[in-house]
């Protein structure tokens, strides 16, 4: 089932709804900027919860803003208050993968005492200023060596660390994204292209947050929260990932093994019965 609603500027927005009767959880799209599609409903996590999944302005089978500027992540904040009024929730639960991880957190630190808990899975580093080596990533692309597209992969990621990348470069490296079948499904990543250019583009962009303003914030936050990293993950390498969730007054973190990036595609039942667990 889809829903629609309004942002504060008069966008109309969609929802999906996974899931029976009950408190949906709101699930915010990483990519930046993809249609939630790529989410299914996180490898069963509909089967304990509802699922209200957003297609954030400009994606899926959301309008397209008349001020592009609105893509940018701390202009959204509004959409995500618009969702939790339009679902009637008082203090949702939120999950979030990747870059809508940012999101999540601009939203938090603007209404903190609207957020019941927070699920971060595989979060961007970017909106607490989280510095990721290129030793880390390195070391955890090491793991991979065993795999047959590992050859051709580390050596874009070679160019990549020198300053010398392609275009082809950035696509070579998808695999590392993954843990279970990773060139395939790499691949199939590509060919889905649920991708936004235009919007990803602006979602960073310049003024959208300030990092030590956004960890002052968290800083004070009440809610619980969850960060879960993929043992295999170069984008949040799990030491680091240890670092992010303490800045929270009240993080766990849950490593899940040979996971990458998408966790729910590994070995959806671990992350599904982890999440489960911490909302109980």
């Amino acid at each position: 089932m889809t829903t629609f609603f309004y942002a504060p500027d008069g966008t109309r927005l969609a929802c999906h709804h996974a899931g029976g009767p009950g408190e949906p959880l709101i699930v915010l799209p990483g990519g930046p900027m993809h249609a939630a599609a790529y989410l299914g409903d996180l490898g069963g996590l509909s089967a304990y919860h509802p699922l209200a999944l957003p297609d954030l302005r400009g994606t899926g089978d959301s309008a397209v803003p008349a001020d592009p500027e609105t893509y940018r992540c701390d202009r959204q904040v509004g959409d995500v208050e618009a969702l939790r009024v339009h679902l009637g929730l008082e203090r949702p639960s939120l999950v979030a993968h990747s870059a809508g991880a940012t999101l999540a957190l601009l939203y938090a630190a603007r209404h903190p005492d609207r957020v019941g808990r927070l699920v971060l899975v595989t979060p961007s580093p970017r909106p607490v200023g989280l510095a990721i080596a290129d030793a880390d990533r390195r070391e955890v692309a090491e793991r991979r060596r065993g795999e047959p597209w590992f050859p051709e992969a580390f050596a874009a990621f070679e160019r990549i660390w020198a300053g010398q990348a392609t275009p082809d470069d950035w696509a070579a490296i998808g695999p590392f994204s993954y843990g279970r079948d990773a060139a395939a499904r790499s691949r199939r990543a590509r060919e889905a292209n649920h991708h936004h250019d235009e919007a990803a583009a602006a979602y960073y962009a310049d003024g959208a947050f300030a990092p030590e303003s956004v960890r002052a914030a968290l800083g004070r936050l009440g809610a619980p929260v969850l960060l879960v990293a993929g043992e295999l993950d170069v984008g949040l390498p799990p030491e680091r990932a240890a670092a992010y969730a303490g800045l929270f007054p009240r993080a766990e973190l849950a490593v899940q093994p040979g996971a990458g990036h998408f966790p729910w595609l590994d070995d959806p039942a671990w992350l599904t019965r982890r999440i489960a667990a911490f909302l109980r």
